[in-house]
């Protein structure tokens, strides 16, 4: 039985290892661009209805932390889909292989929410940049498994960010398009990248 034990814990690993060094064909154009168009639909939104965000922060980061978990499920179901008919037996594993490139980004991006908002109101402008630059950090983290290209938004969502948060110091206003337009490029140029990659048979 020990012995059974043994070589099931080899093959997991084994397979655990095979998944991490092939490239993840997972993620599909089609979500991707349509998440910018998300992005880009919800700053117009906002721009045209909210009126002054800084005076509505809750519903400001409200409707983007709603336009975040949306993106997120279109990109979640169409990498399952894709990851089980590309990838087959390796699925699961490289699905969690690419979730885990971004978690800590991902997760840095919530507790930098609920800190600001608990303990530095006042600063809450910096969101949007803070977000951004945690994206390109997170792109770069999957480099690893996804397209080498991917790296190249990366440097967009980093470099975004940054200008966002020089933008906005002047003012200290929440704005949708210094939250919209980084987004919006920033998704259509990694959908680009994965069309060029072999990525644009998406399922949508």
């Amino acid at each position: 039985m020990h012995d059974l034990d043994k070589a099931l814990a080899d093959i997991v690993a084994i397979r655990s290892q095979i998944a991490r060094d092939t490239a993840f064909r997972g993620l599909g154009s089609a979500a991707l661009a349509a998440t910018g168009v998300l992005a880009l639909a919800t700053a117009c939104g906002q721009a045209l209805w909210l009126g002054d965000p800084s005076a509505r922060p809750l519903l400001f980061f409200g409707l983007w932390i709603a336009t975040a978990c949306a993106a997120g499920g279109l990109i979640g179901i169409e990498t399952v889909r894709r990851s089980r008919r590309l990838h087959s037996g390796l699925a699961d594993a490289m699905v969690w292989n690419a979730i885990e490139g971004f978690l800590p980004a991902a997760g840095a991006g919530a507790c930098l929410a609920v800190v600001i908002a608990r303990f530095a109101p006042d600063e809450i402008w910096m969101l949007p940049g803070l977000w951004q630059v945690l994206v390109g950090l997170g792109l770069f983290a999957s480099a690893r498994i996804l397209p080498r290209a991917v790296q190249g938004a990366g440097a967009w969502y980093l470099l975004a960010g940054l200008t966002v948060l020089a933008i906005a110091s002047e003012t200290r206003a929440l704005s949708p398009w210094l939250m919209g337009l980084p987004f919006a490029v920033g998704q259509g140029w990694l959908a680009l990248v994965m069309s060029n990659a072999g990525g644009g048979d998406g399922d949508l």
